[in-house]
């Protein structure tokens, strides 16, 4: 006999002498020998599927097991599409940008901080520009405080070999109004 790659065992596969037998409805019938209770399922033209391989002796149910598997498998795919997943958006800057580029980077963050994402501010260095960590600091520190009102520093400011990194969350009041607006 092959085992089954199934997590219950069902019907043939159960190898316990006497099992704890339950009804379709959840009512406990008591104590019967494998055979008798495999002659109940069959009478009710359903399976006896063993929930409780552990317990003195098995417990076994009597149910439907594939319109078990495709209702538990719904259930699965429903509670992942409801899931929200956090989307992370990074913005890349030079230490040298200019006032109108700076100016449109921090608007890019607005609209993806209101949809609900979080963004990773990196500025790059590059050549002699890594001699100057402080420039960067201080472009982060203006992004910190233009975008204050709708976004939290997740992770502060601090060097990653040649970049210098920033992570902001969406506050709870700016996904709540962007959702609101939205509607």
């Amino acid at each position: 006999m092959e085992i089954s790659s199934r997590e219950h065992r069902i019907n043939q596969e159960i190898r316990a002498r006497e099992v704890r037998l339950i009804d379709e409805t959840g009512k406990q019938l008591g104590i019967y020998p494998v055979r008798e209770a495999l002659q109940i399922a069959e009478e009710h033209g359903l399976d006896l599927v063993e929930v409780a391989p552990n317990a003195n002796p098995p417990v076994c149910r009597i149910m439907d097991y594939g319109k078990y598997l495709y209702e538990r498998t719904k259930k699965e795919r429903e509670a992942r599409r409801s899931q929200k997943l956090t989307e992370i958006k990074e913005v890349r800057l030079r230490p040298k940008i200019g006032e109108h580029d700076m100016g449109f980077k921090i608007r890019q963050m607005r609209e993806f901080l209101a949809s609900g994402a979080k963004v990773k501010v990196r500025v790059r260095f590059r050549g002699r520009e890594i001699t100057h960590p402080e420039v960067a600091r201080d472009l982060l520190d203006r992004i910190r405080e233009a975008l204050s009102e709708i976004a939290y520093v997740e992770q502060e400011p601090q060097m990653e070999g040649n970049t210098m990194l920033m992570m902001l969350s969406p506050s709870k009041t700016s996904v709540k109004y962007s959702e609101a607006a939205a509607s």
